[in-house]
């Protein structure tokens, strides 16, 4: 077992969504979260907004086609936290290095991120149930 940390720090707390302009309606207007960016991700099919808490963002994660898995997400658990994201030093090289910590990715390829960069999931199932991203340095 590895005696390095797998991550850096948190980078963002992911919140799933139906309708991010709904939604900003709480996060934004009530709990006066200024909105930092906002980017359609067209290889992944969702649009991620990410509001300033100070230390760290919170993204909103909305799923923009009817078939996208997160959908499914929605339909049996409702709004609300997705998964935590942490930076890593290399995405693809700490996605390699999952087997020897005992984990798998739930894909061996980093999907698309906001802001050009790269971020892969850990398979929940080798977490104990908790879904974490990591993504790279900004």
């Amino acid at each position: 077992m590895p005696d390095t940390p797998l991550f850096k720090q948190l980078d963002h707390i992911a919140i799933v969504v139906r309708d991010t302009e709904e939604a900003l309606g709480f996060y934004r207007d009530t709990l006066g979260l200024p909105v930092v960016l906002s980017e359609e991700i067209p290889s992944g099919n969702v649009r991620l907004t990410h509001l300033d808490m100070g230390n760290v963002h919170l993204q909103l994660v909305e799923p923009l086609t009817e078939d996208h898995p997160l959908q499914a997400h929605l339909a049996e658990h409702g709004e609300g936290l997705h998964h935590l994201c942490f930076q890593t030093n290399d995405v693809c090289e700490s996605l390699a290095g999952l087997p020897s910590r005992g984990m798998r990715a739930k894909s061996e390829t980093p999907h698309d991120a906001p802001r050009g960069r790269k971020a892969g999931f850990i398979d929940p199932a080798t977490t104990r149930g908790v879904v974490w991203e990591m993504t790279g340095p900004m």
